[in-house]
């Protein structure tokens, strides 16, 4: 079984905005552990304020492998001002859009982690486009719509490697829990025949590159 965060890596989880409950955040920790014993890099596509990216940057830096975090900061479409998950705070005013950069930044430095995290700035889609290499840790929790969350899938699914492991946040088998697309893509990758179930942990489901039928 890994090993869990230290105090201090778990209290700044706990401190950084974000959405990951605590349960959640442990099981995402333990499998980037489990994946970083590959030696490649651990990518999650959505960083908002960096939450999720203390977890991961933590794994690596065990490890000896580089954590990678992929989002434009312009926040999602349920982030936008008049849904539920706006937060003024996050606004640049000069620009008047989101920017949720600075906020990651400061989440980096009082955790102690930047010197382990390679952040991406740009659209899920355009990075993964340019991006040649494999890939031991895929985390896909990026904007919730079909599109978006089809666009992570099919940009960064083909980069993990063998035995390496593909995560999905916010899967919500009963529409009523929550909206749908993460889990039509964690559907689809369990019935591309590349993908085996390794462990649920409330909407966070774990998958291991079993093939190569993606």
């Amino acid at each position: 079984m890994a090993a869990e965060p230290k105090p201090e890596i778990l209290a700044a989880f706990q401190a950084a905005k974000g959405f990951m409950p605590v349960v959640e955040g442990l099981a995402l920790h333990a499998a980037a552990t489990d994946a970083a014993t590959l030696g490649l890099p651990l990518l999650e596509v959505g960083t908002y304020c960096g939450r999720s990216t203390i977890l991961l940057a933590d794994a690596a830096r065990a490890a000896g492998v580089s954590a990678l975090t992929v989002d434009h900061h312009r926040g999602s479409e349920e982030q936008q001002p008049g849904w539920e998950y706006h937060d003024p705070t996050v606004v640049d005013p000069e620009v008047g859009r989101m920017d949720t950069l600075p906020t990651f930044r400061r989440t980096l430095h009082a955790a102690g982690l930047e010197d382990h995290v390679v952040a991406l700035v740009g659209r899920s889609p355009q990075v993964a486009a340019v991006w040649g290499g494999n890939l031991g840790f895929v985390f896909i929790d990026g904007g919730h719509t079909d599109e978006h969350a089809n666009g992570d899938y099919e940009g960064w699914a083909p980069h993990v490697a063998e035995g390496g492991l593909l995560v999905i946040h916010d899967v919500f088998p009963d529409p009523a829990h929550g909206g749908q697309a993460p889990y039509r893509v964690y559907l689809r990758a369990l019935e591309s025949g590349a993908f085996t179930e390794v462990s649920v942990t409330d909407s966070l489901r774990v998958l291991r590159r079993t093939g190569t039928g993606i």
